[in-house]
């Protein structure tokens, strides 16, 4: 059996089929969290309130081709967003494989199994609360760090 090397070692991001793009996503929910972002600084926020479209058990979004129109401000990842955006998680398959580095063993491309992200406590299962629950006023009251900190050995 000849082994070939993973694409996202060999290829960059902007190389990807639509396929190997889709599947670098490890399903951890965690870009799905609203952030706020302070006007003055530019600094960016997790709460640990989840997009509407969230599904809190599995990290999936329950609406994800129309997801765009349901929610206007969800943000299409890109190769161009990737490299723009501050706050994807440490742990996030697209920026790892932005920087050349490999993906976690817990990641479905590892590992074989899309539980693993859930079972080393990486994702958001079980951490959030639905923003169809929480006035966005109130969003404040659940900030979190743990998007950021993830993975931390």
């Amino acid at each position: 059996m000849i082994m070939t090397e993973a694409f996202w070692k060999t290829k960059r991001l902007d190389e990807l089929n639509p396929q190997e793009w889709e599947s670098l996503c490890d399903g951890c929910g965690l870009c799905c969290l609203n952030k706020l972002e302070d006007w003055d600084t530019g600094e960016v926020a997790f709460t640990s309130v989840a997009c509407r479209l969230l599904d809190g058990s599995s990290c999936r979004c329950t609406n994800y081709p129309n997801r765009q129109a349901i929610v206007p401000d969800c943000i299409q990842l890109t190769p161009t967003e990737v490299d723009e955006i501050s706050w994807l998680p440490p742990t996030c398959g697209y920026r790892l494989a932005r920087d050349g580095e490999d993906l976690y063993w817990w990641h479905h491309l590892i590992s074989g199994d899309r539980e693993t992200v859930h079972q080393a406590g990486i994702s958001a299962r079980g951490r959030t609360v639905s923003e169809t629950e929480v006035d966005v006023d109130d969003f404040e009251d659940y900030l979190v760090d743990w998007p950021l900190t993830v993975g931390q050995r």
